[in-house]
């Protein structure tokens, strides 16, 4: 099987100074400068999780995510689960005894390069207020995990965007019959 495009020199049609919009062929697509990748926390404690609510600017709108930032933004060659370390506790105020790095991922693979590591962080002592640097303006959530589908509508219901990550909590809950239906447009 052949696939058009694939081989295909990749053309660098702009770049900023995190991000780059690329050519292969017939498929534009965007990419971190470099190939920098992310370290994406899904932090446990207790039967709870941590999640972070903060404004995006491409949405207009505050998201519901799971904690996460840019490995090696701060100190080169760092790896996974260092940089998932330092930003869970940046962001919500949680430090975790361990992270077990789970996989690598795509949120939009049709669209853009980016890859992430999902990272588990677990024995969790809260030791700030997390909340991100000044001008993130992160809040912070622990939520039970029982009550995850349920904090989740809700969030989206107040208009709260979701993003896709969270597919992981939510994952075998949008499998019940039973379950009632996400609202269009959220």
């Amino acid at each position: 099987m052949s696939v058009t495009d694939a081989d295909a020199s990749e053309e660098t049609v702009w770049a900023g100074r995190f991000l780059e919009m690329k050519k292969r062929g017939r498929w534009e697509y965007v990419g971190r400068v470099g190939g920098t990748q992310a370290a994406v926390v899904l932090a446990v404690d207790q039967a709870h999780v941590i999640l972070v609510e903060q404004y995006r600017v491409p949405l207009g709108r505050r998201c519901l995510e799971l904690p996460a930032g840019l490995v090696g933004d701060e100190e080169s060659g760092e790896t996974a689960e260092a940089s998932a370390l330092r930003e869970l506790e940046e962001e919500t105020g949680y430090r975790a005894d361990r992270v077990t790095a789970l996989g690598s991922f795509y949120a939009s693979p049709g669209m853009v390069s980016e890859c992430f590591t999902l990272v588990r962080a677990e024995g969790l002592t809260k030791v700030g207020n997390g909340g991100g640097t000044p001008d993130e303006d992160i809040t912070v959530h622990r939520v039970k995990l029982d009550g995850v589908a349920d904090f989740v509508a809700e969030r989206r219901a107040s208009g709260v965007a979701v993003d896709v990550k969270l597919l992981a909590l939510l994952g075998l809950g949008l499998l019940d019959p039973g379950a009632a239906p996400a609202k269009a447009g959220a």
